[in-house]
């Protein structure tokens, strides 16, 4: 039987990887404005120091530090106001002199001659240009220096980054309008089986819902793939192959899901066999669940086929597992979070396979990955779970007390 021969998650995983080396991403600039959500191609340094000039945290007074050494609430230390910093203005003719000041605003800039601000709180108009300063302070208190929040030369961000919205505020500081990130895969999926309807009809006898198509777009376009085309195509092999030849014309990655067990309908492997000029890559896979599950590839057209199980959680699984990790390695991209948590239960793996077992995690201080049991076929235990963790094809499962490393959805 031709099923029970198959590859360990890191061997399908290894022949992916293989094949890649004919379709590296390739990269592309974008503004900074779109540069949120995508993963940077190269490194990011500062080309300058940020800030340029010495700035003030607060309103206050730029004072020479010594100047307010003995001052208190009782004796304060008498300083003369010498000028004001304008926002947005030159500063250059201000310049603070022994028993002197000069007003500056929050984000103002420091002028020569002082090394600290004092809040103004603590200063008090006493006439004649006068301000009566009731705390000391120390060099350095309430300016930030020059460079001291992005020195010159600085890597700002690593290739690999998924760059967020704090990120795009740091390469606006740093002056940086566009950078080089990599183009995502373009991806085509493809539900098959007789049986599916559309989310918007109400399914009749022996019909059900297609969830893999919405999932795995979901699921690809969260991770920045371009999905070029949803198609659900009847269990017919003339519309098949048809689809398949169409979309390894336009994708890198066309991902099936169903047709991939030993039903006497199942034509996927055959379909890549004809459709690929590599063939099948992997025939069935040693985890649990995602057995059923087949990839393949086209050298010519330089495209991935992936022929997922039917079962919405397996297949989402297993594509989180086999072409999300393979992306995440190609363009070195930091990998999901994962959370310690300890389990309370026994939970048994499946032997000789990996297991991938869905958890949910309670309490903040010390979680507790609560197994989330799904049954073939079922969904809402994936939106239930928090993430998942894994158990190695030899390893006899988890005792209360274990601690595990849970991968958290995205």
């Amino acid at each position: 039987m031709k099923l029970l021969k198959v590859d360990t998650v890191n061997e399908a995983r290894s022949k992916l990887m293989e094949c890649c080396r004919h379709m590296m991403p390739q990269t592309e600039s974008v503004s900074l404005f779109d540069a949120g959500g995508r993963v940077l191609a190269e490194n990011i340094y500062s080309e300058e120091n940020i800030p340029p000039y010495r700035r003030s945290i607060m309103d206050g007074y730029a004072v020479r530090s010594r100047d307010t050494g003995a001052a208190g609430d009782m004796i304060p230390s008498m300083l003369r106001v010498t000028g004001e910093v304008l926002l947005g203005r030159d500063f250059a003719d201000l310049a603070v002199e022994p028993g002197c000041c000069v007003y500056v605003p929050t984000g103002g800039a420091v002028p020569d001659g002082a090394d600290a601000v004092v809040m103004v709180e603590y200063c008090e108009p006493f006439g004649n240009g006068m301000v009566a300063v009731s705390k000391s302070v120390s060099p350095g208190e309430n300016v930030v220096q020059i460079g001291e929040d992005i020195s010159e030369g600085r890597l700002l961000l690593p290739a690999g980054r998924l760059v967020r919205p704090q990120d795009v505020g740091v390469l606006a500081a740093a002056g940086i309008t566009a950078v080089p990130v990599f183009s995502p895969w373009k991806v085509t999926v493809i539900s098959t089986g007789d049986e599916l309807v559309s989310p918007d009809q109400s399914p009749g006898p022996g019909q059900i819902r297609d969830i893999n198509t919405y999932t795995i777009a979901a699921r690809s376009r969260a991770e920045g793939f371009e999905v070029v085309r949803t198609v659900s195509v009847r269990d017919e092999r003339g519309a098949l192959l048809s689809a398949l030849d169409k979309a390894k014309s336009e994708s890198d990655l066309v991902v099936m899901s169903g047709g991939s067990s030993q039903g006497k309908k199942d034509m996927t492997a055959e379909l890549i066999d004809e459709t690929a000029d590599r063939g099948v890559l992997t025939h069935g896979i040693a985890a649990k669940p995602g057995k059923p599950t087949i990839t393949g590839f086209d050298e010519a057209s330089r495209t991935i086929f992936i022929g997922l199980p039917g079962h919405p959680a397996a297949a989402l699984m297993v594509y989180e597992q086999l072409l999300i990790c393979l992306w995440r390695k190609l363009i070195c991209r930091e990998q999901e979070r994962t959370v310690r948590a300890k389990v309370n239960v026994n939970i048994p793996s499946a032997p000789g396979r990996m297991t991938f077992q869905l958890v949910r995690l309670e309490g903040s201080e010390e979680p507790e990955a609560v197994p989330v049991f799904a049954r073939s076929g079922m969904i809402s235990p994936m939106s239930e779970a928090d993430g998942y963790f894994e158990m190695g094809e030899n390893q006899e499962g988890v005792r209360p007390g274990d601690t595990v490393s849970v991968h958290l959805w995205k």
